[in-house]
């Protein structure tokens, strides 16, 4: 696949991982970890933005290397050393009208909770959807957010046995409402929800706006739904061959897909262009 030649690099590039900048295996090949450490050497800055939670930051260091990083669909922002800088977790007294209201939306569903290092879930929920947590809690999702505000709630995560994705995802959506923002990255019957007003998007505008960077600075790649407010918040968005087809439509641009270094391939076009300015 043939990507699009812009005209000045970026100042800022932003971009998911799973599907996007990692290989189906989940590793970086050596190609893109070579265009990485070029453009941050041509001056441009990179940001990591996932729907991944914050207790997956040691191991998206080892396998991508310390850099800013936007996680849980933008509920959470981290310098490269780790530190917190932004934390948007949901106001707690929605919380359990929330969960009911799903949950009598699309009857059978079971719930997680993403905090900042620990992780919650009631029974039902698949082991396989969550890896390993720090801290495991596990119990009725009622009885989970009696802990609030000892444990603030910055992503949560909603399972269903059997509904289709789409069916299970318009359910849920319904039944959050304006209390969440609703999304959904797996192609599974998984469904995620943001407190309100907290997505990809608003996360990297309210950080780089703080680094004087407007949309037409920045470019993004993803490749599922989550990202497609990231996407159409910034100047030059692109999508991967491999992306859901709204992803596609939406995109400006595109490129190959996530095993073929689709991201590299833009990034060292970008660095061209940089070290082109610089000269």
């Amino acid at each position: 696949m043939t990507t699009p030649v812009p005209a000045t690099a970026p100042k800022l590039v932003a971009t998911d991982l799973d599907g996007t900048l990692l290989r189906g295996d989940g590793t970086v090949s050596g190609r893109t970890a070579a265009a990485l450490t070029a453009a941050e050497a041509a001056g441009i800055r990179l940001v990591l933005v996932t729907g991944r939670p914050p207790r997956s930051l040691g191991a998206l260091h080892d396998t991508v290397g310390r850099h800013f990083a936007i996680t849980a669909n933008g509920a959470a922002v981290y310098a490269p050393d780790g530190t917190a800088v932004r934390l948007s977790p949901f106001p707690a007294d929605r919380l359990t009208a929330l969960v009911a209201r799903v949950r009598a939306a699309a009857p059978g569903v079971s719930f997680a909770f993403e905090y900042e290092k620990d992780f919650g879930h009631e029974e039902a929920y698949p082991a396989w959807s969550y890896g390993e947590a720090v801290v495991e809690l596990i119990g009725a999702a009622e009885e989970l957010l009696a802990q609030e505000p000892a444990r603030p709630v910055l992503k949560i995560l909603a399972h269903h046995p059997s509904l289709p994705l789409r069916d299970f995802h318009l359910r849920a959506r319904a039944g959050a409402g304006a209390d969440a923002e609703t999304t959904h990255s797996t192609g599974l019957s998984l469904v995620e929800f943001s407190a309100p007003g907290v997505t990809k998007a608003s996360a990297l505008t309210a950080w780089s706006s703080g680094l004087g960077l407007g949309p037409d600075d920045i470019a993004a790649f993803g490749d599922m739904p989550n990202d497609l407010p990231m996407l159409r918040a910034v100047g030059r968005s692109y999508a991967m061959a491999n992306a859901d087809p709204e992803v596609r439509r939406a995109a400006r641009f595109h490129t190959a897909s996530n095993d073929e270094d689709g991201v590299a391939r833009v990034l060292e076009e970008f660095v061209r262009l940089a070290r082109y300015r610089a000269a």
